[in-house]
């Protein structure tokens, strides 16, 4: 069990346990889940979906983060009459619990809500840490709220049901945290060759633990993304880019991947890490078959940074490394430098 202090509650996350059940007995509760997971979860726990007020089915992935389909679902809500005493659950990959919890921060200014992410990368990244949100068409997760869950159930076996592509691409958020907070993830990481680690379920609980515990200490300590927790978007300012020029066609891991072989490029083009450590992001991702560079033009990924969350006073931000473990946030990045660390991922 880990345990988040935010600002807004405190909550655990628990690993392979049955303790969700407390927070859904005798209450109204209302699930949000990908039409694809619904028959798959349904199965494993049928019960949940027998008592629950309203089923609401969503696309999978980024689709269903947008507007038209929040307000579809408040009239759904409108029309059930779910009041302020209701639970949302969202249970899917990181689009789906980050839609439940805006819909949960939205509705009647606020209920509460419980998370029970499906892929690696909701295990790891998504679920944790109340940010909450959908996109806009100028970019991804602009719109949003910081609203915590008050419970996250992880559930490791849901992993087995996952397509090989998208355990991969949640080790790109694994590999981020080992980067920017826990060596010994890296370390761990070093005695596999890539997708032999699929099949050791005790050592993926233990990297899904840690990169756990490196979001829950950040989140801790900053939940509004005043300082710190900034920190966890390293990669995720040119991945984003990619994502939204890319129409949000492949999986977020696979665009973070690129993004951090670029921040780690920036990096050493700042004079803080060496081409050893900029190879060893590339070695740890293409072992998970990982991409590390992109097709897109430098112009349309440059324009689609211009909108990222970290902008301020019209200056592009970014995550970088001084070293493993010690991430900063370097401001006033000319865009020659930008173009000279692209060039080193431009395929």
């Amino acid at each position: 069990m880990i345990e988040v202090t935010a600002s807004d509650r405190t909550y655990k996350v628990e690993m392979n346990s049955g303790s969700k059940n407390q927070y859904l007995n005798e209450r109204r509760f209302v699930v949000v889940v990908p039409r694809e997971m619904r028959s798959i979860f349904e199965k494993i726990e049928p019960k949940l979906f027998k008592n629950a007020t309203l089923v609401i089915e969503v696309p999978d992935g980024e689709s269903q983060k947008n507007i038209k389909t929040v307000e579809a679902i408040w009239d759904e809500f409108g029309r059930n009459e779910i009041g302020r005493d209701a639970l949302i659950v969202g249970i899917g990959g990181g689009a789906t619990t980050d839609l439940a919890g805006f819909l949960a921060a939205t509705w009647l200014r606020g209920i509460e809500w419980l998370a029970i992410p499906t892929t690696l990368a909701g295990m790891v990244d998504a679920s944790i840490g109340g940010k909450t949100g959908i996109n806009a068409a100028s970019g991804k997760n602009l719109i949003g709220a910081f609203h915590s869950p008050i419970f996250v159930d992880i559930q490791t076996s849901f992993l087995q049901t996952l397509p090989e592509r998208d355990f991969r691409a949640g080790m790109a958020e694994v590999i981020k945290c080992g980067f920017i907070a826990d060596p010994e993830i890296l370390r761990i990481l070093n005695g596999f060759s890539g997708l032999n680690l699929f099949s050791e379920q005790q050592t993926i609980e233990e990297l899904i633990t840690r990169s756990v515990r490196v979001k829950a200490r950040i989140v801790s300590q900053d939940f509004r993304e005043s300082g710190i927790r900034e920190y966890l978007n390293y990669g995720h300012t040119l991945g984003h880019a990619i994502e939204r020029v890319n129409h949000y066609l492949d999986r977020h891991g696979e665009a973070v991947s690129v993004g951090l072989v670029f921040a780690a490029e920036l990096s050493r083009l700042h004079g803080k890490l060496n081409s050893d450590m900029v190879n060893e992001h590339r070695h740890h991702l293409e072992k998970f078959l990982l991409p590390v560079s992109t097709h897109f033009p430098f112009a349309d990924l440059m324009q689609a940074m211009k909108v990222d969350k970290k902008i301020r006073d019209g200056m592009l931000r970014m995550v970088l490394l001084e070293e493993i473990g010690k991430p900063y946030v370097q401001s006033n990045i000319s865009e020659a430098m930008l173009r000279a660390a692209f060039d080193k991922v431009a395929s």
